[in-house]
């Protein structure tokens, strides 16, 4: 996927963070990386939550500054919804946040790379897995 486009989830966000083993070479195969707000607040409640949060959220603002944010909208909202209700007939609930950031990321037809399995529940979410080695 080379040159292409991606979304961060809270997950990937956060190894990009911590400079995690091969993220910054996987990271780097993509010319346009967005961070959704619902990420953006995660990422500030870690950083507020930790034992360094001026620290922490330094290397927040750093990464928010390095990304295309994208924000809720009216078609999120609909999409949300009906993630949601597919969700609850499947019987596989995920966490609301996560519902907001698959609704954002379906909406835009957005590649969303997580390491949380449940995303892979969501119809038609397109789900990319870092790869692990440089």
């Amino acid at each position: 996927m080379s040159g292409g486009e991606v979304a961060l989830d809270t997950s990937v966000a956060i190894a990009v963070l911590k400079d995690a083993v091969g993220i910054r070479s996987w990271i780097q195969r993509f010319e346009t990386i967005y961070l959704l707000v619902p990420v953006i607040g995660e990422l500030h409640f870690g950083a507020l939550n930790s034992q360094r949060p001026q620290e922490n959220l330094r290397r927040v603002q750093k990464l928010v500054h390095r990304c295309r944010i994208l924000s809720i909208h009216s078609k999120t909202a609909m999409t949300y919804a009906q993630i949601r209700l597919q969700l609850k007939e499947k019987g596989k609930p995920i966490p609301e946040n996560d519902i907001w950031i698959a609704a954002l990321c379906r909406s835009k037809s957005l590649p969303l790379a997580t390491e949380d399995a449940h995303f892979l529940e969501v119809d038609d979410l397109i789900v990319e897995t870092p790869s692990p080695h440089p």
